[in-house]
């Protein structure tokens, strides 16, 4: 599913650039949209991969749990759908409210010592489906070869987790490692936009570090070991506005 998500978005790139190479290839000097910038608000769609993952502080007493060796965070790939609203500040600045619906997984990796001699590793798998929003700055230069620009984008992002199981009981056992629903991240990232013949397109990379401690604590191995648990999520979008 992670490899085929990224080939699509990798292809969806390769035309995209092959597109803007051709338009600019018809007239170098011709600048597209010329009045674009003068507006006061526009809107628009963006469609991304995310990578999803975890930083993680062990508690100060972690080897009192004489079976677990080390924690292991292992990021996957998911992908994001948003609506761009972009509001004008001033000759280089925007503010920039951009909600989404974000696809995602993450898993711990826990590696335990059984019967002394013997490391086995448990794989832990949370899955997440985000509403988020952002609410962005974007800072912005003056076009260059008439038709792109660069940019820089900073931010907080509240987050809703649909897939939350914090309040689910483990009927099953399965010692579930849980996430609290809501969270608050700080957000950074760059991009280039490129004016087109009738729209703009831009490719942005962004990451978010979440502030909140997201650990549901349940008095197991898997999550007593833990003394805090925050989302870093890596985020690749392009956006059509």
């Amino acid at each position: 599913m992670s490899k085929r998500i990224l080939s699509i978005l990798l292809s969806g790139l390769f035309f995209c650039l092959i597109a803007i190479n051709a338009s600019g290839q018809k007239n170098p000097q011709l600048e597209n949209l010329p009045k674009y910038d003068e507006r006061h608000y526009h809107f628009g769609f963006l469609l991304g991969a995310n990578k999803m993952d975890f930083a993680i502080r062990n508690t100060d007493n972690f080897n009192q749990y004489d079976s677990l060796m080390k924690i292991t965070p292992a990021p996957q790939l998911g992908f994001n759908i948003g609506i761009v609203s972009d509001l004008k500040l001033g000759k280089h600045f925007d503010l920039r409210f951009i909600p989404e619906l974000a696809f995602g997984e993450r898993r711990l990796n826990y590696t335990l010592m059984q019967h002394d001699t013997m490391l086995v590793t448990q794989e832990k798998r949370i899955e997440s489906t985000f509403i988020d929003f952002p609410l962005l700055l974007k800072y912005k230069s003056a076009r260059f070869m008439a038709n792109s620009r660069a940019y820089v984008v900073a931010g907080i992002k509240y987050s809703v987790d649909l897939a939350s199981q914090a309040g689910k009981k483990d009927q099953n056992n399965n010692d579930l490692v849980k996430l609290k629903k809501n969270d608050l991240a700080y957000e950074f990232g760059v991009g280039f936009d490129f004016y087109l013949e009738y729209f703009k397109f831009a490719i942005e990379v962004k990451m978010g570090y979440g502030v909140k401690d997201l650990l549901v604590r349940d008095n197991t191995v898997y999550t007593n070991s833990i003394d805090r648990l925050h989302s870093k999520i890596t985020t690749i979008s392009f956006l059509f506005e």
